[in-house]
């Protein structure tokens, strides 16, 4: 380690042995002749050579018994790489192999209730029913089945069911308001839409029945309604389904290719229409296991939980998890009722032994003072997996001081774009503060300067420099590819541009310090918003905070920081001035605020993350309704604030 970061955990020797990526590296020795002694080594090897790692990966889990091929990587290129040539695989059978009497495939509880255990047996049955429903009415290839629930079994059975006919998944969960709900499913026009009569979210019960009636005033597509519950009134032209009881009858699987669709995820759709990210069979069901097994050491004898929606990639990360024969954890409800322990009073009633859980939810639980590890029993939690955006250190020190030194705690940054994680833990690795400890398996990362030169220390452009079997086979609506050109090569042309600073180390470990186009660059220095987060947020007087970097037309650049009080704390020149003081000596006077204003809330994606690139055009003139899709962002009430702030900001440059 080049620097002070602190060691907060060190795998066993046992751990280490006892991994799931150990146990290939022993696997490549044998049957492969190919030695390595660590992590790290192995993670170059894969990195350098995608054909020759893949390739393996297929073997070692079995792939070889399910489908042969003609090549691994063909087009090696990107974009366009072609991974896998005659390759046909399905990703739910791949998700129903595993069956095990001993332990239930899914566990599934909201906040009224206990935990409900489907067998693995029971969820065979009853995705043989759906996907029965879908076939007896047309569905197949070339087909989308939306699905507008939250993160209940009935979603994890449509998913597969839909799989299973071979039709494309998509989803929006029922916090999302219409018309961000529209913005993306108008885009596939989907012939299914499966629907709940609502969900019970922080004490509060929400009937979704009239905004899934919305849903099919603007889906003219749709001609068949699957629900999970509840009295829906009939309608012209549309038939109402209510959900099959489970079926004896032969689960048929469809005869995917490796890169035929299987969903598609949606970009938060924060800076126009969201973009439709579509995945392959193939792909998907390689990614995650080798993310989900050899990364994250997730096996069969684990309960694999995350606090998440539909909406976000995570749940489709989480569904992975049968992939290996886990036992997956739904939780439908809010983490933070009754209090802001819920997720950990979840994983003791569930005996979930590998958590994940958003940023946010770790530094508001710091931030609170809660001590989960006093009040449950954590002691079959081995692992938190967490994700979003960057902690501060003091969050990841209460993880062990008060959730459980024995926790191995997993710092993940990957996202949508790939469903899955390029940089992560590492079983031989120790956990630092701060810090990501390698790449992931397969991937090629590395930062990068506006030369297309690599960083080793320095902050740079987390590009990845090989092909991803998960990377989109394609945008929806974006037949010549231009969008999705544009997303990700249009700075270094062949070569992936991830959209966020990192700083790679000697040692190979990672810090993200946010997204790359939000960056704060004043006289030349770049800075990600991470950095200050961090910084700022330790305040105990500062619940949240969003900075922003934004040029203005008449060549100036303003810097404001944006701050939420906490309860009972007041802005005054004394706390404003030992922000400014703390952000000087800490980070840089070049970074030192403009301003330090006051706001009511910050505005988030759905998902949790900040909204910098909105609110950055905002201050730069463009109206909210622009930068924003209704219904995608939470605590949109104060985008308004931010429009006058930045007419303000342009008056003043102007005089």
């Amino acid at each position: 380690m080049t620097d002070s970061a602190e060691v907060l955990w060190r795998p066993s020797a046992e751990q280490v042995a006892g991994s799931r990526v150990a146990d290939f590296q022993r696997w490549l020795a044998a049957d492969r002749g190919l030695e390595f002694d660590s992590y790290l080594a192995l993670q170059r090897w894969s990195g350098q050579h995608p054909a020759e790692f893949w390739g393996a990966l297929w073997d070692y889990f079995g792939l070889d018994r399910v489908s042969g091929y003609e090549e691994v990587l063909p087009r090696r290129e990107m974009p366009g790489a072609r991974w896998f040539s005659g390759a046909r695989i399905n990703f739910a059978e791949r998700c129903l192999a595993h069956p095990r009497e001993d332990r239930p495939a899914v566990v599934s509880l909201d906040e009224r209730g206990e935990p409900l255990e489907t067998s693995w047996a029971d969820l065979r049955r009853e995705v043989a029913a759906v996907a029965g429903l879908l076939r007896a009415h047309g569905v197949g290839p070339g087909d989308h089945v939306a699905a507008y629930l939250p993160n209940v079994r009935e979603a994890v059975v449509g998913l597969l069911a839909t799989a299973a006919v071979g039709a494309v998944w998509t989803a929006c969960s029922p916090d999302f308001g219409t018309a961000s709900v529209l913005a993306r499913f108008r885009q596939v026009a989907p012939v299914v839409l499966l629907a709940g009569e609502g969900y019970v979210y922080g004490g509060k019960a929400f009937d979704r029945r009239p905004h899934a009636a919305e849903l099919l005033d603007g889906l003219p597509s749709v001609r068949h309604l699957l629900v999970t519950g509840g009295d829906w009134p009939a309608r012209d032209g549309l038939a109402v389904h209510a959900w099959p009881a489970p079926s004896d009858e032969e689960l048929v699987f469809a005869d995917t290719a490796f890169d035929d669709a299987l969903w598609v995820l949606w970009s938060s759709g924060t800076t126009g229409v969201p973009k439709g990210i579509v995945q392959g069979h193939g792909g998907i069901v390689l990614e995650l296991l080798k993310s989900v097994g050899l990364c994250a050491d997730i096996g069969a004898d684990d309960r694999f939980g995350f606090v998440t929606s539909t909406s976000w990639m995570v749940w489709n990360y989480l569904v992975g998890g049968l992939l290996h024969g886990s036992t997956i954890v739904l939780y439908d409800g809010s983490p933070t009722h009754p209090d802001v322990d819920q997720a950990w009073r979840v994983a003791e009633l569930t005996g979930t032994t590998v958590l994940g859980v958003g940023a946010g939810y770790v530094v508001a639980g710091e931030k609170s003072g809660a001590r989960p590890g006093s009040r449950f029993d954590l002691s079959g939690l081995r692992s938190v997996l967490q994700t979003g955006s960057t902690m501060p250190p003091a969050a990841w020190r209460w993880v062990y001081s008060h959730v459980g030194d024995h926790i191995w705690l997993q710092s993940i940054c990957g996202g949508t774009d790939v469903c899955s994680a390029l940089a992560g833990g590492a079983a031989d690795l120790p956990v630092y503060t701060g810090r990501i400890p390698a790449p992931a398996l397969g991937v090629a990362l590395a930062s990068w300067g506006p030369d297309g030169l690599p960083l080793l220390g320095e902050q740079g452009e987390l590009v990845v420099t090989e092909p991803l079997p998960s990377m989109p086979l394609r945008f929806v609506n974006d037949p010549g590819g231009e969008r999705y050109h544009a997303s990700y090569f249009d700075v270094f042309p062949g070569v992936w541009r991830h959209g966020d600073w990192v700083t790679v180390h000697e040692d190979a470990s990672l810090v993200v310090a946010g997204r790359s186009d939000s960056t704060l660059n004043r006289q030349g220095v770049r800075m990600g918003s991470a950095d200050i987060y961090a910084v700022v947020e330790r305040f105990p007087e500062i619940a949240d905070s969003l900075v922003i970097g934004a040029e203005l037309a008449d060549g100036g650049y303003a810097m404001p920081l944006f701050v939420v009080l906490s309860e009972g704390a007041a802005l005054d020149d004394g706390l404003v001035a030992g922000i400014k003081a703390a952000i000087r000596s800490e980070l840089s006077p070049r970074h030192v605020p403009d301003d330090v204003v006051a706001v009511p809330a910050v505005p988030r994606t759905l998902t949790g993350k900040k909204l910098e690139v909105p609110v950055k055009r905002i201050l730069q003139g463009d109206a909210p309704e622009k930068v924003s899709s209704p219904g995608a962002v939470t605590n949109a009430e104060v985008l308004p604030w931010f429009a006058e702030y930045g007419s303000r900001l342009g008056a003043a440059g102007q005089g």
